[in-house]
């Protein structure tokens, strides 16, 4: 499908706004499921149920819509995605860095680059998948779920079904840490009786996928293990802009096309822009308020780019991709349960 172009002579706002209009009631909807106690027990945010409630429409009312929808599917997918990327920096400061210390730095970087180098050995060594597959379920694994995925895509320029099959993988696994994370900290004290909550937390942190799930799995560890999770977990969401860069930098050194035509891969300025805002936030010049409100349209945003691509993605994609996805999910997932522990551990003993 081309690529939309909004400086075409021709250009018409009003084809945009069927499709906006879709995205945005799937959004609405989503969200509010996603604030009902049920699902936030889950931790089954927002962002996760507007692409289940996409696909569910891509593959059965959608078809019918796709002559007027599919501009404004499309812009949502790409231009509000971009954007929802850069206000995330909204979320951060550069001073919750210093809540976790140095030893939760190294561990977010050591959990994240080992996560996503395995993922890439893997995937193409021992499973056979694409390279695209291997990155966006790796981006997924190591650093903050389907936001990872969704910011990966423009870089790497995967095919919607491939994004979508990602997520998936991080969604159904970090749904699973949620109840074996708590169930974890009782064994983990008792083998290690000098393990305190808040490593424990760090280590949830650093290991669980998505932002909500870590909120869920360190609120049934305690209050304690809670604060330190969310800090090292914010941390690692940092850590997503110098990824996106790295990868793109290599994406473009190991392009098979020529070197004049290399300028033609995408370079993620809504990555730099992303860490700008995030250091501009981190100087609290804006009220209280106004970053409440910035993050609620964040949210809407970055939902409505979720249930576009719910809606561009068809379920015999998934058939075509067969089981090798969710294994590489799976891999990745006992690395992060037993490798990302490891590393815990070894940080906090050369590090204290």
């Amino acid at each position: 499908m081309a690529e939309l172009t909004l400086t075409k002579p021709h250009f018409r706002p009003g084809r945009f706004l069927p499709g906006l209009l879709l995205t945005g009631l799937i959004a609405a909807a989503a969200l509010t499921l996603g604030s009902q106690h049920s699902f936030a027990a889950l931790g089954l945010s927002g962002l996760t149920l507007a692409i289940v409630i996409g696909m569910l429409l891509g593959n059965t009312l959608y078809p019918h819509l796709h002559a007027v929808c599919d501009s404004g599917v499309l812009l949502a997918k790409q231009r509000l995605l971009r954007l929802g990327i850069i206000l995330y920096g909204f979320r951060l400061t550069f001073q919750q860095i210093a809540g976790v210390g140095i030893s939760g730095i190294v561990i977010d970087a050591l959990t994240l680059s080992s996560t996503f180098l395995l993922a890439c050995w893997l995937g193409r060594r021992w499973l056979g998948l694409d390279r695209e597959s291997c990155w966006l379920i790796g981006a997924g694994s190591s650093i903050c779920g389907a936001a990872a995925v969704l910011a990966t895509e423009p870089v790497v320029k995967a095919q919607a079904a491939k994004v979508a099959v990602a997520i998936a993988t991080v969604v159904l696994f970090g749904t699973l840490a949620i109840f074996i994370w708590p169930l974890l900290w009782p064994l983990a004290h008792q083998l290690f009786p000098a393990l305190t909550a808040t490593q424990f937390g760090i280590y949830t942190g650093s290991t669980v996928h998505e932002v909500a799930q870590v909120v869920a799995a360190g609120h049934a560890i305690g209050p304690e293990a809670e604060n330190a999770a969310v800090i090292a977990k914010m941390l690692r969401v940092m850590m997503l802009a110098p990824f996106l860069l790295l990868l793109s930098a290599w994406i473009q050194r190991h392009s098979p096309q020529r070197p004049t035509q290399k300028s033609a891969l995408p370079f993620p300025w809504f990555a730099l822009m992303f860490i700008a805002v995030a250091l501009f936030n981190s100087f609290h010049l804006l009220p209280h308020h106004w970053i409440t409100l910035i993050n609620q349209i964040n949210t809407v945003l970055l939902a409505m780019a979720m249930a576009a691509l719910g809606l561009t993605t068809h379920i015999s994609a998934f058939k075509q991709a067969g089981v090798r996805p969710l294994l590489l999910g799976l891999m990745l997932f006992i690395w992060l349960l037993l490798g990302g522990g490891a590393i815990n551990l070894l940080v906090h003993h050369f590090l204290p």
